[in-house]
């Protein structure tokens, strides 16, 4: 077991590594997501080692010491942090420790505001003039940044003259907010560059924070930057009685102020307004990943204090996190429906992105090198595509010397047989074995999913149920199903077991194309087997097909080509098509394609927020289109969305391919 004061300051090394490139270098090493886990991981060894505790602990500081090359000013007041909070347990666990601080009827009011993903800094205004902008530095200390906050178009050079807070207008007036630009301005920014050649920007919060500290305020007045405030300063606190009177303040004062935040009385009515923006935040203008909740009433926030770096009267409550820490328990091989062993890790339990990750693909044996990935490391998941855990990488820096290295098995973990490799230059070992029972289950699954026949009630666990009862070896066999035989099974009773089978009867005339996608040919995929339907039209033609005439539809290359020749030519496979034949199972000639988008092709590169990648593929499709996963001679349109790469960007420039964006997708979509 690892020491808790070992383990204690090898993460207070890493993350203080991590907070000087991130805040004083502008550099990322790392996601902001998996530093949280990190810190929060440090936090609870603190907590229940409160001796471990150092000065210099990254729990105890706010940021890194500001750049050379600006002014230092000392704040009136230190720019604090906030600590964070990930979920309703720990949320309630605050709310009980500053209640305990306070007289017993004391009626807690809370603010409520989206955590904004940029640069903090304060304005000062004197008799209602900008004098000064301060980044927060280390939070006693910041740099003069006032000429470049200067070209900010959202900050007020003067005070806007307000009857009701006139007295802003006189004296000191100091607003804290912070710096951002948004990712329509980001997006922009870096697609001009891609079209120079220039590398690309690597996040908002870096480029704004970048941009505000260059030295030529002429190119900051370049760049898009925003300021959006959440706090107002006067000499006499009694002069803002509440944060909801400070953020009115600063609307009527000419400053931006997000109009979401919003006051509550409750754990429940925070956790709402939470679940409602962690829905809607991939529309706002910026980033965010979580909100910020105070006391509103800010004698009370006052008399509650600071502990820290943190005031009593505030957190900070972060969304789950697209990456976040753990440890490699373990590796196991995973053998799929092609016979692809896949190593996986065993993890202990993180929430990612709001759901428990337990289990990890490492892609290949050459990735688990490359990236150099033990049994035992500390390393960063996520989840790509928000679907699929990953592990991103390994903290090296936090390996005490019991990690172990991991070796591909020679046979199958299912069946024993001797794993292959069908190329020299193929990255993945294989199982040949066709009755692998690992491929058995998840070759059937395949051919019940949505994409493929569509057969309801046939997910993994009752599959797996049929193939442990010996009722079924493969996906023609489910057609030999009969009512007696599932109500033998556990997991069904008389109405159950009759659904299942009428569904799999229903499916005796598929749609070819459907059938081809079902039989899990390697390579062929949606838009793949609704080409071959399309240019074979029948089941029989299309195995009696040459590779040179497969090559001659549109998007198949050889590499397609030798996969369907190959699976047609096997024996194992022309007995399951005879046994197909044999239990009535007929593939019907896909319908004619059809419709306004007829002839042409889209690609989307991205992430789109008007519906999942799948579903535009559907309508494209259902629309007489092609919907294709990479970018060819013959593609129509390459559809970019947001936190776009560059691969299909520069392919699509290369061979004259049309850029739209979702919009433009959209209207093509509502007008077809």
């Amino acid at each position: 077991m690892t020491n808790p004061k070992d383990r204690a300051a090898k993460l207070r090394d890493l993350i203080n590594n991590y907070r000087y490139n991130y805040h004083v270098l502008n550099k990322s090493i790392m996601s902001e997501a998996a530093a949280d886990s990190l810190k929060h991981e440090l936090t609870q060894i603190e907590t229940e080692n409160p001796e471990l505790i150092t000065p210099d602990s990254p729990t105890q500081r706010v940021a890194g010491r500001p750049l050379p090359g600006f002014s230092q000013i000392k704040h009136s007041s230190r720019m604090l942090s906030l600590n964070d909070v990930f979920d309703e347990a720990e949320l309630g666990a605050w709310v009980k420790r500053i209640t305990k601080l306070l007289p017993s009827d004391t009626k807690l009011e809370y603010f409520m505001d989206l955590k904004m993903d940029g640069l903090a800094a304060a304005l000062i205004y004197e008799d209602g003039i900008l004098k000064q902008a301060v980044t927060r530095g280390d939070g006693f200390v910041g740099e003069d940044v006032t000429a470049n906050v200067r070209t900010i178009e959202s900050v007020p050079l003067r005070l806007r003259e307000s009857s009701h807070h006139a007295d802003f207008l006189e004296g000191r007036t100091e607003v804290r907010g912070e710096i951002v630009m948004y990712k329509k301005d980001f997006q922009a920014l870096n697609k001009q560059r891609q079209v120079v050649s220039l590398p690309t920007f690597a996040n908002p919060r870096n480029l704004a924070a970048g941009t505000i500290r260059q030295l030529d305020p002429q190119l900051v007045a370049a760049r898009p930057l925003q300021f959006h405030a959440y706090d107002v300063m006067r000499e006499h606190p009694e002069e803002v009685p509440t944060n909801k009177f400070a953020y009115e303040a600063l609307r009527s004062l000419g400053l931006v102020a997000n109009s979401v935040a919003t006051s509550a009385h409750s754990v429940k009515e925070i956790l709402n307004f939470a679940r409602t923006w962690e829905k809607k935040r991939q529309k706002l203008p910026f980033n965010t990943d979580g909100l910020v909740v105070k006391i509103n009433d800010r004698v009370i926030y006052d008399q509650l204090g600071v502990v820290g770096k943190a005031p009593r009267g505030a957190v900070a409550f972060k969304y789950p996190a697209e990456q976040a820490t753990t440890k490699v328990k373990d590796i196991f091989v995973s053998i799929g429906r092609t016979g692809a062993a896949t190593p996986v890790a065993m993890l202990e339990p993180v929430v990612v992105a709001g759901s428990t990750v337990q289990m990890a693909t490492l892609h290949n044996e050459g990735e688990i090198s490359r990236k150099d990935i033990r049994v035992g490391d500390s390393v960063i998941v996520q989840k790509a595509g928000d679907v699929i855990p990953e592990v991103v990488r390994p903290l090296k820096e936090l390996r005490d010397g019991t990690e172990k290295t991991f070796e591909m098995p020679k046979n199958c973990p299912e069946c024993a047989t001797k794993l292959i490799k069908a190329k020299e230059t193929e990255a993945i070992w294989r199982c040949p074995n066709n009755s692998c029972p690992s491929r058995a289950w998840k070759t059937i699954q395949h051919f019940a999913s949505k994409a493929a026949l569509d057969i309801e009630g046939l997910g993994e666990k009752n599959v797996i149920a049929l193939i442990k009862a010996n009722l079924v070896k493969d996906p023609a066999e489910l057609y030999n199903l009969n009512k007696d035989d599932v109500l033998k099974l556990e997991r069904f009773a008389e109405i159950s077991a009759g659904k299942l089978v009428n569904a799999i009867k229903a499916k005796k005339q598929p749609d070819l194309a459907r059938f081809i996608y079902g039989l899990g040919i390697r390579h062929v995929g949606v838009q793949t087997a609704i080409d071959l339907a399309a240019t074979f039209k029948s089941l029989n033609k299309l195995s009696n097909s040459t590779i040179d005439e497969l090559s001659r539809v549109e998007g198949i290359g050889e590499v397609v080509a030798e996969s369907v020749v190959e699976w047609f030519s096997r024996p194992s496979n022309q007995k399951l098509l005879a046994k197909f034949e044999k239990n009535g199972v007929k593939p019907q000639k896909s319908h004619e394609v059809s419709g306004p988008l007829l002839g042409l092709s889209f690609v989307i590169t991205g992430n789109i927020d008007s519906m999942s990648r799948e579903q535009a593929a559907d309508k494209i499709r259902e629309l007489g289109g092609t919907f294709q996963s990479s970018v060819g001679k013959g593609t129509s349109y390459l559809v970019v969305g947001e936190n776009v790469g560059s691969n299909k960007l520069d392919k699509a420039r290369k061979l004259g391919t049309k850029l739209i964006d979702e919009k433009e997708l959209m209207r093509m979509l509502d007008k077809a």
